[in-house]
């Protein structure tokens, strides 16, 4: 669910509150995979995981491509999780290693809770440019915390600057990019 910035994060005990048809629809098949799971003693670990980025994709290269192209950013979700999906696709490998029955549930995302705009004014300083912001930041946002994670696996290996300057000098060169904006500033889940 939507939670406090100031609580870190959703905790994996914490109750889920999907929010909009996509969230309801990952809850329904955590839940279908639990069931089977449970029901032919199949061990699992799910992974709730946001946001992943890398250069062609994720809220990094959102937000890096409106600060470069001179668009307002969104505020209303002002902050964000961040985690490079190598560093996810490494826990993920790891994780493994936590399959039980019933299945185990892990946080997977970066350590910080960062403001939409800090990462923003990173990107117009990287750009040489201004930044436009349009709305103000919520109380709220749609955050993990992946405390649990880094206690059994280590600290993600990327930095925030270490990506803010891949994605930037992705965007500066014009690189090709999946095309699919995350929707990272949807509060309500209508995608």
């Amino acid at each position: 669910p939507l939670v406090p910035v100031s609580s870190g994060g959703s905790k994996e005990t914490d109750s889920p509150g999907p929010v909009g048809e996509y969230a309801q629809s990952c809850l329904g098949r955590e839940r279908v995979l639990r069931h089977f799971s449970n029901q032919s003693a199949t061990p699992m670990c799910i992974l709730r995981l946001n946001y992943a980025v890398e250069p062609r994709y994720g809220v990094l290269l959102d937000i890096a491509r409106r600060v470069y192209c001179g668009q307002a950013v969104p505020l209303e979700m002002g902050y964000v999780n961040v985690i490079w999906q190598g560093d996810a696709n490494s826990v993920a490998f790891r994780a493994l290693s936590l399959c039980s029955c019933p299945a185990e549930i892990l946080n997977l995302t970066g350590k910080e809770v960062f403001s939409v705009r800090f990462l923003a004014e990173q990107f117009a300083r990287r750009f040489g440019c201004e930044t436009i912001f349009k709305g103000r930041e919520s109380e709220t946002a749609l955050l993990n915390d992946a405390s649990r994670c880094h206690e059994l696996f280590g600290m993600p290996r990327e930095s925030i600057d270490a990506l803010i300057d891949l994605t930037a000098g992705w965007v500066q060169r014009k690189r090709p990019t999946l095309s699919k904006p995350t929707r990272f500033e949807v509060r309500d889940g209508k995608f």
